[in-house]
């Protein structure tokens, strides 16, 4: 079986498995779920396997990797990096989010302020675990929740560090109703203003608006198997040739991969994975993170509020320029 057949099976069964989930459960559905997930990992390590054979991971295979469903997530990072983590929790509108965890905690004996998404609970991977986080895809109050202990962390100078891990906003009426568009882009305008150092870390995926409502921030790095990108590839591939099992065309396309986006100057730095990915050792993964944050926060602390606007001013004016040649 070809990788594009076993991407294509991977598909279907990720499809059962929705459908499985959304119905009453009883034994024997739990027993159909828990062997289409083991298939599903099966697969998709059969498909990275072959890449690495070959020595060459295409785009695609970067985003197989980066929604891998053993890689480490937010919650994963904060424990293996920070101390004293104190979640806080709602928006004080609405709700709580579960797909945007906030806190303090401690770095390096330093405090700072973290927020981030997650995809499932921590040390748990089941789909009912990923249901309750909504699979990473955060709602109107996920964002506000977040902005709202922004500005506190601002107004005590905690540095920022956001974990970006989303395959986007979650679009659903209900999101809509609630201001999901209007969340997303108060939350953009309020962290170009926040007078603090932000760093934000894309962990897995960084999807579209989704990921920028917590990822405007003065420095963007990017784990070495992972994806940015305005669209997901198969979305990219539905639109230009109504066919969705072009998305590694797409991906291509879309140079969606962290070495394009350090060349166009909208990542700064690519942190390197161990092993096949960082799925198969968190902590080395975590390890490889640690003294690029500590050189950032660094470097950011030592400037003053106004230089750290100014310079995040000018960071984001830049992107999307170009030059036309004669």
């Amino acid at each position: 079986m070809s990788s594009t057949e076993k991407a294509a099976q991977i598909k279907l069964m990720e499809s059962q498995l929705a459908q499985l989930s959304a119905a009453p459960h009883t034994p024997a559905q739990d027993a159909e779920i828990l062997r289409l997930q083991a298939r599903v990992r099966e697969l998709q390590a059969e498909i990275l396997g072959e890449a690495n054979e070959r020595h060459e991971m295409t785009p695609m295979d970067r985003v197989r990797l980066a929604r891998h469903p053993d890689r480490p997530y937010s919650l994963d990072f904060i424990h293996l990096l920070f101390t004293d983590f104190h979640e806080l929790h709602g928006d004080r509108r609405f709700a709580d989010d579960p797909a945007i965890v906030c806190g303090f905690a401690r770095f390096e004996g330093e405090p700072v302020f973290i927020v981030g998404q997650q995809k499932a609970n921590y040390k748990q991977r089941k789909m009912e675990d990923r249901k309750y986080r909504n699979f990473g895809m955060p709602k109107p109050e996920g964002y506000r929740k977040a902005i709202r202990l922004m500005q506190m962390a601002a107004k005590f100078r905690r540095p920022v560090i956001s974990f970006i891990d989303t395959p986007g906003a979650y679009p659903g009426i209900e999101a809509e109703e609630r201001g999901q568009g209007e969340a997303i882009a108060r939350n953009i305008i309020e962290m170009m203003r926040l007078p603090t150092p932000t760093i934000g870390v894309i962990i897995g995926e960084g999807g579209s608006g989704g990921a920028l409502a917590i990822g405007a921030c003065d420095r963007i790095d990017m784990l070495e198997n992972t994806i940015y990108s305005v669209i997901s590839p198969e979305g990219c591939a539905s639109i230009l040739w109504r066919d969705a099992n072009k998305a590694d065309l797409a991906a291509a396309a879309m140079k969606i991969t962290p070495e394009p986006l350090k060349a166009a100057g909208i990542v700064d730095e690519i942190i390197p994975e161990p092993g096949e990915g960082a799925h198969t050792d968190h902590a080395a993964a975590a390890e490889n993170l640690r003294p690029v944050l500590i050189r950032q926060l660094k470097e950011l602390s030592a400037l003053s509020p106004e230089k750290l606007i100014e310079q995040r001013y000018a960071r984001y004016c830049r992107l999307g320029a170009f030059v036309i040649e004669n």
